[in-house]
């Protein structure tokens, strides 16, 4: 009866074994071939190493791969290394490393495009269409469409570098491996982004680096993911080109002003990072005052002239000619000259300047007090000396400019 009682209690108190073996079961098939997971080293043996995944039943992997130049065993018992999911053979759970960096790497190429594990390679040189790659003993050959998520702006620099690849395809034992970084880093692109879709929002202002400079404006790696500085979210002023104002490999900060993640579009703005300059400059442009500024564009209705970092003013192609019709603005001015103006007008709402050439706007002011000095003169029919015409007109104009 105690031997009963014994046993029935052994059962409700532990797991049945086929309980066990049905978790176990479970737990197996969660592990899908090809599938990273970090296991801690629980014995080295002399062929095989044992792992510790947090799963029943024990991970192992062949000792070789784990063996440097001189076979010596890099690891030791109790560390925790990243393999790869093979598969299950006799109840073991079989791992590998990243295949191609140790003595077994070649023998498992076939395995690795069949489960998707990755592969590291070392990209010995450019050849045509792509690149020759040196996998274990074996040679592979990987597209230039396939280097990178964009085109290969800088073949030479992949050359000599030691990179993770997929095998996308395996051929005549092994006579044609050919292979893609893209499609790890779109996987791992993905992953990143569904983790920054949980806390990146439109507005934020966030770190990142710029990885591309191109006609339209520069991308922006902000954690994993690409977003798109166009040229005019670059500064407040005009930008002819991307490369005045960032380079590749530059720490920015930038504001997210478009989250498109159906199309998988960031929209970034460094301008809105910026002092604005409407803010800091736009009092010291009263109407009527003189400035120099420089011609930065033509067009068919007038000349557009910077005064300052992100301030431009308009001069309208009837305030060009003195008085004479002219049919574009490039018959009185060219671009990148440097010439005075004269604000005319300030639509702060708007953000606009209405300007006119300072020449014939000073003359005209000349002329007006010219002939009030002549009127108030005339009319003084007292002796009293009031000085020269000189004086009387000097100190009208000096009034004026106050």
């Amino acid at each position: 009866m105690d031997t009963i009682e014994k046993d029935f209690d052994e059962t409700t108190e532990e797991e049945s074994f086929a309980e066990l073996f049905e978790k176990s079961y479970k737990t197996l098939e969660k592990l899908a071939p090809g599938q990273k997971v970090t296991a801690r080293v629980l014995k080295i043996s002399g062929d095989w190493i044992f792992l510790d995944t947090g799963r029943k039943g024990e991970g192992v992997l062949d000792r070789k791969e784990l063996l440097d130049d001189e076979g010596n065993i890099t690891v030791k018992e109790g560390d925790s290394i990243s393999v790869w999911f093979v598969g299950a053979s006799g109840g073991e759970l079989r791992f590998t490393t990243k295949l191609g960096g140790g003595p077994a790497g070649s023998s498992q190429l076939e395995d690795a495009w069949r489960s998707g594990i990755p592969v590291e390679g070392f990209v010995e040189k450019e050849i045509k269409g792509g690149f020759e790659v040196k996998i274990g003993s074996s040679r592979a050959f990987c597209p230039f469409s396939q280097m990178g998520l964009r085109r290969v702006d800088d073949p030479a620099g992949y050359v000599g570098k030691h990179l993770s690849f997929r095998v996308t395809d395996y051929a005549e034992n092994g006579r044609n491996i050919v292979l893609s970084r893209r499609a790890l880093l779109e996987e791992e692109q993905q992953r990143e982004k569904a983790a920054l879709r949980e806390k990146l929002q439109e507005g934020m202002v966030v770190e990142g680096t710029v990885s591309s400079l191109r006609d339209f404006g520069a991308f922006v790696d902000i954690g994993g993911i690409e977003g798109l500085v166009p040229m005019s979210e670059m500064a407040w002023g005009r930008v002819k080109s991307a490369s005045e104002v960032l380079s590749v490999g530059q720490k920015v900060r930038v504001a997210i002003k478009r989250l498109d993640w159906e199309n998988n579009k960031i929209s970034l703005s460094l301008r809105d990072t910026l002092a604005d300059p409407w803010e800091t400059m736009a009092e010291r442009l009263p109407e009527g005052s003189y400035h120099t500024g420089t011609v930065s564009q033509l067009a068919q209705f007038g000349a557009f002239v910077t005064l300052a970092e992100g301030i431009d003013g308009l001069i309208h192609i009837s305030r060009l000619g003195q008085g004479k019709r002219i049919n574009h603005p490039r018959e009185v001015l060219k671009e990148g000259e440097t010439i005075e103006v004269k604000v005319e007008g300030v639509d702060r709402e708007n953000r606009r300047i209405s300007l006119c050439l300072a020449g014939p706007a000073r003359a005209a002011e000349e002329e007006a007090a010219t002939m009030d000095v002549f009127r108030a003169t005339s009319a003084e029919s007292s002796g009293k000396s009031l000085g020269s015409l000189g004086d009387l007109l000097k100190a009208k104009m000096d009034k004026k400019k106050k």
